[in-house]
């Protein structure tokens, strides 16, 4: 897929580019941590976002949780770059994540010789914080998504260890989707499910043995819940959360890594099941195309998209990166709350 080749190429020639944190409160970061042509206007206001400072780009595929009085997000980079905040707000970089175990030699076997790793996924399960991540081809689909799991991210505890616990998904140029962007979500029962995949023919998930955090033994079924049939199929980085009573699923639409020319933006559908389907607001399924945008580029901030889901004192965070028109369009971490309306909806929370 051209738009995988880009933006694969991009994210490696800046790799020396740092590091992303992922941040989340243990327990509530799982359950949450339009395919238009041309892409939809910019709004010269911008909504409610925090205000960021330090170590915040380039930031590709942030993912965000929380452990005691610190704040961890993880991104897209060589060995899953590491920043820390005390407030959200000022940011510092820390070690990479996987530095200490490497990427293991079963990756490797897959896809070859690589420390670049793709959009991680943090959250806190069954008494360990789990790293999801995946590993892939350039512009190809032969991709894995691995795991690694951690009793702590405080790197002073005697407990800080990150351990392999393997592959839990793979695919090859025989199959007709691909396994990266991994997102760990809960539905109402406890059961971990995972979501994932980009282009191709779309979003999947699977379900996932409570234990183990890998793939069940007992369901094996491959669920399609978002495609797109226009702009090449391109869709991706999947999130699934549980707000009342329904799942709700963020996608990214469009083409990321292209800078101040980037066309991303995140939609959302809803269902009252995990497994979907999943339907936007003028009522068309996810698996036809459908999406309700979510973000929307600036005259600052293009290409605002591949999000996840924070959650603290009931309120849901947005994260994600933008490319930042004052800064030569370097990728950037963004924050704000959403605000949800009468009829269920999110929208980045206004200013006003």
């Amino acid at each position: 897929m051209p738009k995988h080749l880009t933006r694969r190429q991009f994210i490696s020639s800046s790799l020396v580019f740092g590091a992303g944190l992922g941040i989340g409160l243990p327990g509530l970061s799982l359950a949450q941590k339009p395919l238009t042509s041309p892409a939809a206007p910019a709004r010269r206001q911008d909504p409610a976002y925090l205000e960021l400072t330090g170590n915040i780009r380039p930031v590709h595929d942030p993912t965000l949780i929380k452990e005691g009085d610190t704040y961890y997000l993880f991104c897209t980079g060589n060995g899953i770059p590491v920043r820390e905040s005390a407030d959200m707000l000022r940011w510092k970089m820390s070690v990479p994540a996987i530095v200490r175990v490497g990427v293991p030699d079963w990756v490797r076997e897959y896809v070859g010789g690589t420390n670049d790793i793709w959009a991680p996924d943090i959250s806190y399960y069954n008494d360990k914080f789990h790293l999801y991540y995946s590993v892939s081809l350039f512009g190809m689909n032969t991709s894995v998504i691995g795991l690694a799991t951690n009793k702590t991210l405080n790197r002073e505890s005697d407990d800080f260890e990150w351990i392999d616990e393997g592959l839990i998904i793979a695919s090859v140029a025989s199959d007709n989707y691909n396994c990266i962007d991994p997102n760990l979500a809960l539905d109402a029962d406890g059961n971990p499910w995972l979501a994932f995949g980009s282009f191709w023919t779309g979003i999947k998930m699977i379900r996932l043995d409570p234990d183990t955090g890998r793939r069940s033994t007992e369901d094996n079924t491959l669920y399609p819940l978002a495609q797109r049939h226009i702009n090449d199929g391109a869709i991706e980085a999947p999130i699934v959360i549980r707000k009342g009573d329904y799942y709700y699923l963020f996608v990214s639409f469009d083409f990321c890594c292209r800078g101040v020319q980037s066309t991303y933006y995140v939609v959302v559908g809803r269902s009252e099941n995990i497994t979907g389907p999943y339907i936007d607001r003028d009522g068309v399924e996810m698996l036809n195309g459908g999406g309700t945008q979510v973000t929307f580029p600036t005259e600052r901030w293009r290409g605002p998209g591949h999000c996840a889901i924070y959650v603290e004192d009931d309120v849901e965070y947005l994260v994600h990166h933008a490319y930042d028109v004052e800064n030569e369009g370097s990728a950037t971490l963004r924050i704000a709350p959403l605000a949800w309306d009468a009829d269920g909806w999110p929208s980045i929370a206004s200013e006003a």
